[in-house]
């Protein structure tokens, strides 16, 4: 049985500032979030690791390293943040002024609605994330592996694989630097046993 111990990236400044879209632009730590990812650190202290993956994003790449204590962490491309399109950098209600039909789209049908005009679909998010798990799995069939990413693309993969219908995803929460821990079985199924957990 694989366990795979996924976790949001720490706070960001974007994060902190009224919770701006952030995709792919590329910020840093906030020095809150360094402690979000050394509280981590400290919660899985009594697990060994097989394995580190990261979205390429510094966000995610350097809370990978913290929470882990180790520096073999892998980045891998298919687990970077949603491409957000035209609402990167800017909160929810600027974007929603702005093009409100847009965002009744993208809350109603995800899968095939591009996020901000020109992003991705939550299908296309899916198809790549559920690419690199199986990956995963085949690599590793049974161990516990760290992996670290984003808000957008890790409450699509659980929505995806718990037959949830896409456009519910907003119900995962998962803060910064909070754990989630699923099992994957041989068929590929998941079993869902922490979310936004503490631990």
């Amino acid at each position: 049985m694989l366990r795979v111990y996924l976790i949001r990236h720490g706070q960001t400044e974007w994060n902190a500032d009224g919770n701006r879209y952030c995709g792919r632009t590329d910020l840093p730590l906030t020095e809150k979030g360094v402690r979000q990812a050394e509280t981590v650190c400290e919660q899985l202290k009594a697990l060994s690791f097989d394995a580190l993956y990261s979205s390429p994003l510094q966000r995610a790449y350097r809370t990978a390293q913290i929470a882990s204590g180790r520096e073999d962490v892998i980045k891998d491309e298919r687990l970077i943040e949603v491409d957000f399109g035209k609402w990167e950098g800017k909160p929810k209600e600027q974007f929603i002024q702005e093009d409100e039909e847009l965002w009744n789209s993208w809350t109603t049908n995800p899968a095939i609605t591009k996020a901000g005009g020109t992003g991705e679909t939550a299908a296309r998010v899916i198809e790549r994330v559920d690419d690199f798990f199986k990956m995963l799995q085949h690599k590793h069939p049974s161990g516990n592996i760290l992996v670290v990413a984003h808000n957008g693309i890790n409450r699509f993969y659980l929505a995806y694989k718990l037959g949830m219908n896409l456009k519910d995803y907003r119900k995962l929460v998962q803060e910064n630097s909070t754990v989630s821990m699923f099992e994957l079985d041989e068929a590929g199924e998941l079993t869902l046993v922490h979310l936004n957990s503490k631990l």
